[in-house]
């Protein structure tokens, strides 16, 4: 029997050209309002497996061969296939928000560059980072940056305060789970992470700085900083 334990594709057109295609068009919020439909579904779906006490790779087959008779066979393969797909589009979707908040923060910097240094050869060199708009309130603070981390090279410090990581907030961080979802889903490349950072003046300067996670760096995990929530 050919592999009963594997995922079907239910016939016709897949979710992927969703991804692809028209969400690019999307507004944030609606990117925002799709991701939250989509982790919803993924939610309800991991409920249906649960049900039947089985996961992703749980064999549907007995030993000889048959499918098994204690539990709906049919249903846990088509709620797999489902599972696959969002997941593609999940991924795609983040994406999409990760390049919207890259190219919004962007434009942002460049009209505050430009209101603030009207002459382009007086323009300040201290990273060029001030966000010229309504800030979220910080939900993490970074305990600890290791040298020669891709956190460092970032320009963290221990100390900053957290606003937003990529599209992580105060709102959505789940405990920082987001945070290290972001981080995973995102290895290899840049992360816009705004900051509130104290300075020896006792005043506050609101950076945007690009964390690019990594392997391979000399050190532990993909950022080498630890971070608390606040």
């Amino acid at each position: 029997m050919d592999n009963i334990h594997a995922p079907t594709v239910p016939s016709g057109p897949s979710s992927r050209p969703l991804a692809n295609g028209n969400v690019k068009q999307l507004s944030f919020a609606e990117l925002q309002q799709k991701k939250d439909n989509m982790e919803a579904e993924l939610k309800a779906l991991g409920g249906v497996l649960d049900s039947h006490g089985v996961n992703m790779e749980t064999p549907l087959i007995t030993r000889d061969g048959f499918p098994r008779a204690d539990i709906d066979v049919a249903q846990i393969r088509t709620t797999r296939s489902r599972i696959i797909h969002l997941k593609n589009d999940y991924k795609d979707l983040m994406n999409a928000i990760e390049k919207h908040l890259h190219e919004h923060f962007a434009s942002l910097q460049d009209i505050g560059d430009v209101a603030s240094n009207p002459n382009p050869a007086n323009q300040a060199t201290m990273m060029g980072d001030s966000i010229p708009e309504t800030l979220e309130v910080p939900f993490a603070k970074v305990n600890s940056v290791v040298a020669n981390s891709p956190a460092e090279a970032a320009g963290l410090k221990a100390g900053d305060e957290i606003r937003n990581f990529g599209y992580v907030n105060r709102a959505n961080h789940d405990g920082l789970k987001k945070v290290g979802e972001c981080v995973q889903g995102n290895e290899g490349q840049r992360v816009l992470v705004k900051i509130s950072r104290r300075a020896d003046s006792g005043t506050r300067q609101e950076l945007q700085l690009y964390l690019t996670p990594q392997r391979n760096w000399g050190g532990r995990g993909l950022l080498g900083c630890h971070i608390l929530p606040m």
